[in-house]
């Protein structure tokens, strides 16, 4: 009786194959990579992830930034969390919804890092100055953008200071007080000197309150504080004392 073999796959078929997929792959990641579109047009556009409070990227690979307004950071590169930002940025991915949004634009169509700089609109609802009534925008009037706009967020931004909402709300300047936890409610140190001890923060969640007046030898005033919440890899910043 005669016999038959089958043919085993060679090695040329696996590295055909091999080519193949690294083919596909690297297709794949030039489609992610596509670079933003040098024009936009006004009107419905789909967003793809909310950056932060105040920038958002489409699908289309444009990045388009809140005009006239500014939130607080916390994506920017060897810059601390600071504080509210995490809450703008819950505030526009819950405004944005499904993604679907409405853009138009004013007299200056980009800023000086390429971004486009837009009013972002749900219905008739703008995001720009929604985030200012919400207490978790500064309202930035010295840009070129129409006056009728500038006027809305000003007083969007002074309803927000009178209700002491977000920002508004007491808890200090974030320059004042990035990254500093003072001592634990009721500790007090004796006649030794204070010194801040600081290590560097990672992003999160954030919540912000304020803590008495504590004495250590000298007025500390009450600053801003986060809890373990806010970061991953928590910044820890501690008050010790070092005695002569």
């Amino acid at each position: 009786m005669s016999r038959r073999y089958r043919r085993r796959p060679t090695v040329s078929t696996a590295v055909v194959l091999l080519i193949v997929l690294l083919a596909i792959l690297r297709a794949w990641q030039e489609a992610q990579q596509a670079p933003a579109p040098a024009a936009l047009s006004e009107g419905m556009h789909t967003v793809e992830r909310v950056v932060d409070g105040d920038t958002l990227l489409l699908t289309n690979k444009a990045r388009v930034r809140l005009q006239g307004v500014d939130t607080p950071e916390t994506v920017q590169p060897n810059h601390p969390v600071e504080p509210w930002g995490p809450e703008s940025s819950d505030f526009t991915r819950e405004f944005i919804g499904d993604g679907s949004v409405r853009l138009r634009f004013d007299l200056e169509r980009k800023d000086r890092y390429g971004r486009f700089l837009a009013y972002v609109y749900k219905g008739e609802r703008m995001l720009n100055e929604e985030l200012l009534r919400a207490g978790l925008a500064r309202a930035r009037l010295e840009y070129r953008y129409s006056d009728t706009m500038k006027r809305r967020f000003r007083e969007a931004e002074q309803e927000a200071r009178d209700a002491r909402r977000g920002i508004w709300s007491g808890v200090p300047e974030p320059q004042a007080n990035r990254g500093r936890l003072p001592l634990p409610s009721g500790e007090r140190r004796g006649e030794g000197v204070a010194r801040l001890v600081t290590v560097q923060p990672t992003l999160d969640t954030c919540e912000f309150s304020l803590q008495r007046q504590v004495q250590t030898g000298m007025s500390v005033p009450p600053v801003a504080f986060a809890t373990v919440a806010e970061f991953a890899n928590l910044q820890r910043t501690r008050l010790a004392t070092s005695r002569p």
